[in-house]
């Protein structure tokens, strides 16, 4: 008998074993359920331009920019001006437009030329740093056009200083100078 209940026992843990390890399965169990979908967002256009398709800004030339008939052999000297534009244009934009123009990089300036922007002189392009403005989302007109007017005086100074910068010019143009110049126009979205 003692070997009968032996038996009867391990067979009575075996079971309540199952029991428990069937209960506390359930006990551990979870529902879980994924569900998917997609997100969108409209995304507000961008549009800024610069310079119009007839005219590209990279490569301004004073030499085009002055009357032909007072170009001393299809070059500028001193008694030629003229003025150049910058075109923005923000345009289809649905966000406003800060915008920035700067020159650098000047290469062989001639000493007695000047340079106007919105009515204050200059002695070279790199001074100008206040070309800078905002095109709001807006506005009706979204477009701006920079002026910068340029001056080479035929005679600069007064007195003894129109001979010596005479015989700045004349050192200058014998030097036979190609001025240049990098322009960069930054356009960032407004807060």
């Amino acid at each position: 008998m003692k070997e009968k209940t032996k038996k009867l026992i391990i067979l009575l843990c075996a079971l309540l074993l199952l029991i428990g390890v069937g209960t506390g399965g359930y006990t551990y169990a979870k529902y879980r359920t994924t569900e998917k979908g997609g997100g969108q967002a409209d995304i507000a256009k961008w549009s800024f331009k610069v310079g119009t398709e007839e005219e590209q800004i990279q490569n301004i030339k004073l030499v085009n920019t002055v009357d032909k008939d007072t170009l001393a052999n299809g070059k500028i000297a001193p008694g030629t001006s003229g003025e150049f534009f910058i075109n923005l244009d923000a345009t289809g934009s649905e966000v406003g437009v800060d915008y920035e123009v700067k020159f650098t990089n000047e290469k062989n300036k001639p000493s007695n030329i000047t340079f106007s922007y919105s009515g204050q002189k200059y002695h070279s392009l790199s001074e100008i740093t206040a070309i800078k403005g905002k095109i709001g989302v807006d506005e009706e007109n979204k477009t701006r056009r920079i002026q910068i007017l340029w001056t080479w005086e035929y005679e600069t100074g007064t007195g003894e200083e129109i001979n010596e910068n005479d015989i700045l010019d004349t050192q200058e143009g014998i030097a036979d100078l190609e001025y240049s110049f990098d322009v960069s126009v930054i356009g960032t979205q407004s807060r």
